[in-house]
């Protein structure tokens, strides 16, 4: 499948920090692509530079093979962690005000079906919920009918039902062929969303692949967890077992033999908890730390 943006090489510095080591990847036309990275990692940064925020010190980006010139901005869509809308404005207002920045115009009644906003074009910009702001900037976003849309931790404040119903709009426009780009803080999310992720820290992709490959790659086939408080002893643990905060965790391709193990023990096994592992899993082991830490 042919790569709609290709990305060679990026390097982005500032005083004391090289935000972006070296960072290269492509994406083909029709994909979701996650930039998966803790806070300071990179990613905004990254993301910036291909919306044509901020220029890199090195590197270049190739859109349908050529380097990017002023079509490109026709031919992309942006929804911003923060978007500030105009005061006193409706939902319809702010969406033919977007419109009218570029030439080219997906007809909003497409966008209020897609975006289900048909009862909100009347409503003050100002009183939208968390979820009902997202699928507007959504739709301003796809407004100019892009090629490549770019979602920059769209989902991130609202509660579940919200959030899975954001995933359900964004199903919808892959499934009229937009390539997406993505950061997300949701390790489910990304699971859900992505076909491809690529994992950043320190300014440079650890790892890259689909999700199942990669968690296939780095783990066995299911993870045992039980509380240390369980243990007879945290410094004696069963076979296979290590510690991660407050549990211990064995990865096994053979849950018998590790339960086994704990029963051989005398441990406890009302706390037990078996899982596959996911991609919470996989960011933990390759960067040391949690998603949201700083």
């Amino acid at each position: 499948m042919a790569a709609l943006i290709e990305i060679e090489n990026l390097v982005k510095e500032y005083p004391g920090v090289r935000a972006v080591d070296g960072i290269s990847f492509a994406i083909a036309e029709g994909r979701c692509f996650g930039l998966l990275g803790p806070n300071g990692a990179g990613k905004t940064t990254t993301l910036e530079i291909l919306e044509g925020i901020t220029e890199p010190d090195v590197g270049q980006i190739l859109f349908r093979g050529a380097m990017r010139d002023a079509a490109y901005r026709q031919a992309i869509g942006i929804q911003f962690q923060h978007t500030a809308l105009p005061d006193f404005q409706t939902v319809d207002e702010a969406l033919r005000l977007f419109a009218s920045f570029y030439t080219r115009h997906r007809p909003l009644a497409e966008l209020i079906e897609l975006c289900n906003l048909g009862e909100l074009l009347q409503r003050d910009t100002r009183k939208l919920s968390g979820g009902q702001r997202q699928r507007l900037l959504l739709a301003i976003a796809l407004v100019n009918d892009p090629d490549l849309v770019f979602l920059d931790e769209p989902t991130t404040g609202l509660d579940p039902q919200s959030r899975r119903n954001f995933w359900a709009l964004i199903a919808g426009i892959r499934r009229d062929g937009k390539t997406v780009l993505m950061t997300t803080h949701y390790m489910e999310e990304a699971s859900v969303l992505c076909d491809e992720i690529a994992i950043i820290d320190r300014g440079q992709i650890i790892e890259q692949g689909a999700p199942r490959q990669l968690l296939a790659q780095h783990f066995p086939r299911a993870l045992v967890r039980i509380p240390l408080d369980a243990m007879p002893a945290a410094d004696d643990l069963p076979l296979g077992f290590a510690v991660h905060g407050d549990h211990a965790i064995a990865a096994t391709d053979d849950i018998d033999a590790a339960l086994a193990e704990l029963t051989r023990r005398h441990v406890a096994l009302d706390d037990l908890h078996v899982s596959a592992p996911t991609l919470d899993d996989l960011f933990l082991k390759l960067t040391g730390h949690g998603l949201r830490e700083p």
